[in-house]
């Protein structure tokens, strides 16, 4: 039970700089994870395990990348009472990101855009960061009591690095990344990378997914594990570019017989460079992604859309707007299998987590 009501704590972190504030929010998680004073945020993890993928998620409640770009926090995170924790996104050497101010609030949609433009300490600070977590620590000491907290690694491409030459830069953060994952996301999303998107489409994601799923076999039988890889993709597509994207995963994530293999999954969606909801309000015109609750319905219709396309055993990983056990809800009666938050988390705190873990364990 944590001992610091957030409600407490939102007035004085919405009263700094966004970023200010979430520097300071992974800073503090960062200094007191493992210690007496994680429980000032932490929270038992309902026991609701589900399997997807070929893996056995705690329960269906996970954070979204972007949060812990640089894995710093891990342990933090997870004593929140996550089934699952995805970090990053890393890219192979560290960038800055875009020129600052480039968080803003919309407190009244209950939603941020975000240009950050994958700013982290490049693939080996990260790398070391997931090896120096408690999570890690235990894997390597062997199987415990319970069903751990599964760790998501989330990849992307630098920003000085051509378009035409991005998969170079996904090979090599999956290289990096594949021994300490319990599943790799490949971030082609994102609306602050230049021409980042333009990877979702046709011939473009057919020959990414093809490198990516040729190098991962190479590492299965280095590693003597198949680690699944889910496809991050944007809310702002339409049917067409939603049909081929599910084809393409399809082609990849199915076998001869038309069985998942459970080697590809989709995540939808990241944030969305639509403004339609917020016009009018303060920072509506800044350049970036708009998350939280404006998201939650064109990110519903597109799990929606996925899941007529992909049938019903494909693993999708719903995520976009997320404000309450309900939004969450909402998203799993669309097709998602488990669900993902992270503005949801500012605007709402820890609680969050529980609540929408035992809704759903309730309802399903």
């Amino acid at each position: 039970m944590a001992l610091v009501p957030y409600a407490l704590a939102r007035p004085f972190l919405f009263g700094l700089d966004p970023e200010a504030a979430h520097e300071l929010t992974i800073h503090s998680l960062t200094r007191t994870q493992g210690s007496v004073l994680q429980w000032a945020y932490a929270s038992p993890r309902v026991d609701d395990p589900v399997e997807l993928a070929g893996l056995t998620f705690p329960n269906r409640v996970g954070l979204a990348a972007g949060l812990d770009k640089n894995a710093r926090c891990i342990d933090g995170l997870g004593a929140m009472g996550f089934g699952f924790v995805e970090v990053g996104t890393v890219t192979p050497l560290a960038q800055g990101g875009n020129p600052k101010p480039r968080m803003f609030r919309l407190p009244n949609a209950r939603a941020l855009i975000n240009r950050l433009g994958f700013n982290n300490d490049g693939l080996v600070a990260f790398i070391a960061n997931v090896k120096q977590s408690e999570l890690y620590q235990q894997r390597q000491n062997g199987p415990g009591d319970s069903d751990p907290m599964l760790l998501g690694l989330n990849i992307g491409k630098n920003a000085a690095t051509p378009i035409e030459r991005a998969t170079d830069d996904y090979l090599t953060c999956l290289d990096g990344v594949y021994p300490y994952a319990d599943y790799v996301t490949v971030n082609i999303s994102s609306p602050n990378t230049k021409n980042l998107r333009s990877l979702q489409s046709d011939e473009a994601l057919d020959a990414l997914l093809g490198a990516i799923s040729e190098r991962r076999e190479q590492l299965a039988q280095t590693h003597d594990r198949r680690t699944p890889i889910f496809l991050k993709i944007a809310p702002d597509l339409d049917a067409d570019q939603i049909t081929v994207i599910a084809q393409t995963l399809k082609r990849y994530g199915t076998d001869s017989t038309g069985q998942v293999n459970n080697a590809w999954g989709v995540i939808a969606t990241n944030t969305t460079v639509s403004r339609d909801a917020v016009k009018g309000m303060t920072h509506a015109t800044e350049a970036g992604g708009l998350s939280g609750a404006p998201v939650l319905l064109m990110s519903n219709q597109v799990v929606r859309q996925l899941r007529t396309a992909l049938g019903k055993n494909f693993p999708i990983i719903g995520a976009g707007g997320i404000m309450s056990a309900d939004d969450a809800v909402s998203k799993i009666n669309a097709g998602a299998d488990v669900v993902q938050i992270y503005t949801g988390l500012i605007y709402q705190g820890p609680a969050l987590v529980k609540r929408t873990a035992m809704l759903i364990k309730n309802t399903f």
